[in-house]
């Protein structure tokens, strides 16, 4: 099966040492539903002989009885579809990861979702990968789904996009079929962050430039796709000039050894480096890198070591060692984040949420959600809050600082995910856009509050014997629903204007003057009755 098989019989020690050394290239596949992801794929393992000759079997007897692809076609899809649901509907739910090597590279392939409602889905697949095959369907051209993960793509920092322009047999392997997606997918993306964009026409179905180039398009002079994925260069992807190491652990086995155990996020450290620890800004120079096949002079990305110092200086997990000359300017407890969003219950601004950066989690909350960014038209929208799938561009305020850079720069220590405090489940996933500078801050403003908080500011008469029972009942109410209130027992009319000024809820105890917004009964009202009037004024929404 394999394309070093030779090798495999007559010395199995050269070919693990062999492997062990090729670079690997992680990708995914994403599009448009039925544009044939998982034909492709299945197409790749079946032409570079990466199936084994029982999963073919498999495979080809459940063509047959799936009789999706006609009679005499294998239904290569189904190497990757492993669910029921999937193979029943002919699409993909789960995000399905496949393993394949060539003579020069190891890769791992993210079969991704086309439905909307995962898209969730695709950006967890694609947080990881240095290259995106974007695939358009030849009859159809470039559609939402596909501006969607090209935004998505950029948005993560994928630095190498192939549109793979497929089932052309369906559009007579047309020329100006393929020009003209090629020019609308290019005018798309002019304002995207997408530099190297590669474009090859194809039938994944029939093999058409997918392993070997193609008889029926003989005007394509690119390369096929597996010679791209074997060709393309992702060295100089990582960020080799800004030394950034997340302590993950301290390592002290004994008095006599005391070491910092992470993964190199960027730079290079070598024996001997002055580094500073942040955010306690202690310095010391290492004086050994330490991994388990011996000791090394230099360390780069992505490494696991051990970094051992020549001072005893305070590093815990959490911490991160930065190369003396090359500071990330920024420490804070603030920074601008642009969030996806991924699961049921929105994101509310102002409630607390775990936010894990590199190896350090610490409590905090959303401060400010700035607008909501359309995937399909890239435009901006006010929002209070952001649903399953929405992204955002936000201000995250967390309770204590934090190192980090804007994920542009550096991805390992400018992203974060975010988790729910209560049942531990990871809610959302974010990109480090810059800081907030304090100076120029402006004061809240009452629109700020009333989008934080949904609600008016409002005074609200309570009269009646049990008009103070009522009040306390109602903020009770109010405040559980993530409303702002206070009860006031008091005629002061300048303090009840300061608190409206406040942009709060002021319930008045018998309180009669016309500065009241409402006015309500409380030995005939309830607490229900006065909040769905409220409800109704839209005093609170």
């Amino acid at each position: 099966m394999s394309h070093q098989s030779d090798l495999i019989s007559t010395d199995i020690d050269a070919y693990l040492t062999q492997h062990e050394n090729k670079e690997l290239l992680r990708f995914l596949t994403c599009g448009n539903v039925d544009d044939g992801k998982s034909t492709l794929i299945g197409r790749l393992l079946h032409d570079s002989k990466m199936i084994y000759e029982d999963q073919l079997a498999a495979v080809q007897a459940d063509s047959v009885k799936s009789g999706t692809t006609g009679a005499g076609k294998i239904d290569l899809a189904l190497l990757v579809d492993g669910l029921q649901a999937e193979r029943e509907q002919g699409i993909t739910i789960d995000v399905a990861y496949r393993y394949f090597s060539t003579s020069t590279r190891k890769f791992i392939i993210a079969d991704t979702p086309g439905h909307e409602q995962y898209t969730r889905n695709m950006a967890t697949g694609a947080s990881t990968c240095d290259l995106a095959i974007i695939l358009i369907d030849a009859r159809y051209g470039v559609q939402t789904q596909t501006k969607r993960h090209s935004f998505i793509a950029s948005l993560l920092g994928i630095q190498h996009i192939i549109v793979a322009v497929n089932k052309m047999d369906l559009m007579d392997y047309s020329e100006t079929v393929f020009n003209t997606i090629k020019a609308d997918y290019l005018r798309f993306t002019d304002t995207l962050d997408l530099h190297d964009i590669r474009f090859i026409p194809m039938s994944a179905l029939d093999g058409d430039n997918v392993v070997n180039p193609s008889e029926n398009m003989p005007w394509f002079s690119g390369q096929p796709l597996m010679e791209a994925l074997n060709s393309v260069e992702i060295a100089n992807d990582h960020n080799f000039n800004d030394a950034r190491f997340p302590v993950q652990y301290v390592n002290r086995p004994n008095l006599d050894f005391r070491g910092f155990c992470g993964t190199v996020a960027s730079g290079l450290f070598r024996t001997g480096d002055l580094v500073t620890a942040l955010p306690s800004g202690k310095s010391s120079k290492i004086k050994s890198i330490v991994t388990f096949d011996g000791d090394l002079v230099e360390a780069f990305p992505p490494m696991a070591v051990t970094l051992t110092l020549e001072d005893e200086i305070d590093v815990s997990r959490g911490d991160m060692l930065v190369g003396a000359e090359q500071q990330p300017s920024i420490v804070a407890d603030q920074f601008k984040a642009t969030i996806v969003w991924m699961t049921e219950k929105a994101l509310t601004p102002g409630r607390q949420y775990t936010f894990k950066l590199a190896t350090r989690s610490v409590s905090g909350a959303i401060a400010q959600i700035h607008h909501r960014i359309d995937v399909n038209t890239l435009e901006h929208h006010d929002a209070a809050d952001l649903q399953l799938n929405e992204i955002g561009s936000c201000t995250v305020t967390v309770n204590a600082p934090v190192v980090f850079d804007a994920y542009k720069t550096n991805k390992g220590t400018g992203a974060f995910i975010i988790i729910d405090r209560l049942t531990n489940g990871t809610v959302g996933a974010g990109m480090i856009t810059g800081s907030i500078d304090a100076e120029n801050q402006q004061p809240v403003s009452l629109e700020e509050r009333a989008a934080r908080y949904n609600q008016k500011p409002a005074a609200i008469a309570l009269t009646g014997s049990n008009g103070k029972e009522l009040a306390y009942k109602l903020e009770r109410k109010l405040f559980d629903n993530g409303h702002a209130t206070t009860v006031l027992e008091t005629q002061n009319t300048s303090l009840i204007q300061a608190v409206k000024n406040a942009g709060l809820i002021c319930l008045c105890v018998n309180y009669s003057s016309d500065l009241a917004d409402r006015s309500f009964n409380a030995d005939v009202l309830t607490v229900d009755d006065i909040y769905a009037d409220l409800k109704e004024q839209a005093i609170v929404y």
